[in-house]
Formats: structure tokens, sequence, C-alpha cells
């Protein structure tokens, strides 16, 4: 692996885990949140996100598997580590869940910093706000190893991902900097504690990368990417299509996702 690529994939695991500081400074620097096109990012993101896994990156680790150890053996192995993936991150949210954090995603609004009523609520919530910002830096690591290894393997398909990513963190950006606002009244404050909360996720690209480096073959690179697959559509089903629904009409959702996959269909086409 080039170390072109390994500067690349830092730079874009970077990009996608900081951009919660986009919606951090939304927040803050608008009046309403535009909620429809919000659904419809949500659901581009988890269109790429749903194709790019099923169509590219589960059969890129097949390939390898079975190049390493056959038809019947690699595939077995391809198929398992697509739902260990998948058992990973539901791990990870049912921990998030155990520590006091209902939905770290929940839909916040921009408007919601005007809202009294809100204001009210959040003065008593400094904590939650805290946990809410560290459940989410948890849940951003294996987002970071999947946007670092798909970059790493295949630049193309991890700038995609990485933009799908940054889409899903900006909603969490809102998520994270509002309760700290009205907690403190600083808006610097509320927007370090968000950017932080996405830095977690070039952190665990990195930790991933430097602890599997060391025994990388193509057999562990078939079950990350594979893995990496299983965590995505995971994701996507779990979290970016239930925000969507919430932040728009259902149908919005729904052109998201299929415009999501066909940007990224193109995307494939165009550099084959």
């Amino acid at each position: 692996m080039e170390n072109s690529n390994i500067i690349l994939a830092i730079g874009l695991t970077l990009f996608a885990g900081l951009s919660t500081g986009i919606g951090s400074a939304l927040a803050f620097f608008t009046k309403r949140t535009n909620t429809k096109a919000l659904s419809i990012a949500l659901g581009f993101s988890a269109g790429v996100m749903i194709y790019v896994s099923f169509v590219e990156i589960f059969f890129k680790g097949q390939e390898l598997l079975v190049e390493s150890h056959g038809l019947r053996l690699g595939t077995i192995l391809n198929v398992v580590s697509f739902f260990a993936g998948i058992f990973l991150i539901a791990i990870i949210d049912r921990v998030i869940h155990m520590i006091g954090i209902e939905n770290p995603h929940e839909d916040m609004l921009v408007e919601d910093l005007e809202n009294p009523d809100k204001k009210k609520d959040y003065r008593a919530l400094y904590k939650t706000g805290l946990i809410t910002a560290s459940a989410i830096a948890i849940h951003n690591f294996p987002e970071g190893l999947a946007t670092f290894f798909s970059a790493m393997q295949d630049p193309k398909m991890g700038m995609a991902i990485a933009f799908a990513v940054a889409i899903h963190n900006i909603p969490e950006g809102i998520a994270v900097s509002v309760p700290i606002y009205y907690a403190t009244g600083d808006r610097k404050k509320a927007f370090l504690y968000s950017f932080l909360s996405g830095l977690s996720e070039p952190i665990g690209g990195l930790i991933g990368y430097f602890f599997l480096s060391q025994f990388m073959g193509e057999t562990l690179v078939g079950c990350v990417f594979t893995g990496v697959a299983g965590i995505m559509v995971f994701i996507s089903l779990d979290q970016l299509l239930p925000a969507a629904r919430e932040y728009g009409e259902h149908h919005l959702s729904i052109y998201g996702l299929i415009l999501g996959m066909g940007v990224m269909a193109l995307s494939l086409i165009l550099f084959i």
C-alpha cells in the first residue's frame, strides 16, 4: 500500500469526521433547518453506502477470500465477515444505549436555539450533552475504520464513502452543539465539543489501520473489507433512513436514496 494512499485515507477520514463541525456551524449561523434538503441528503448518504457496499465492497472482499481459500471456504468467510461487521456496530449501539443515550443521532433543529422551552430543558442537560458527544465519538470509530480502509484499497470509492459519512455527521454536530450551548451559554465550547466528537473518526481509522497492518494479508484485507460493508449497511438501515424520514416526508428520503445509488453507480461506471 502506497504512502500516498495513506495520506489520502487520513485526509478523507478527517474530512468525514470533522463535518460534525459543519452541523454545529449551521446551528449557530442559520435561522431555520431546511428539513427537506436534510432528509434528501441523509437518504442520499444511505443510497451511496448501501449501493457501494453490496455492488463493490462485498464482492471485492469475496474476490480476495476466494483467491486465498477457494470458492466454498472463501464465500463462507466473506458472509461471516459481513455479518460480523453488522454485529460489531450493533454491539456498539447497544453499549451506547446502556450508558444512557437512547438515540445519539436524535434529530435536532437549528430553530431549537430560539425555542424558550427547549432552552429551559437543555439547561439541566449539560451532562447529557457530554454523554451524547461521547456516544457519537464512540460510534464514529467504526465509521472511521470503514472510510480509512475503503480509501486505502480504492481511493475513488473512499472519496464516495467519505462524502456519504460527512453528510451523515452533519446532524450529529447539531445534536451535540444545541444542548451544550444551552447548558453553558458558550457557542465556542458547543462548537468545540461537536468538533471533537467527530475527531474520533480519523483516530478510529488510524488505530484500526496500525493495529491491523502488522497482520495484513489477503485474508485479513478481505474480511475487513466485507466487514466494512456490513457496518455501512447497518448504519444506513438503522440510522440514516430513519433519521431522513424524521426530518422530512417519507418519499423525500426514498428519492434521496435512489439518487445516491444512481450517483454511486455512475461514478463506478466512469472509473471502470
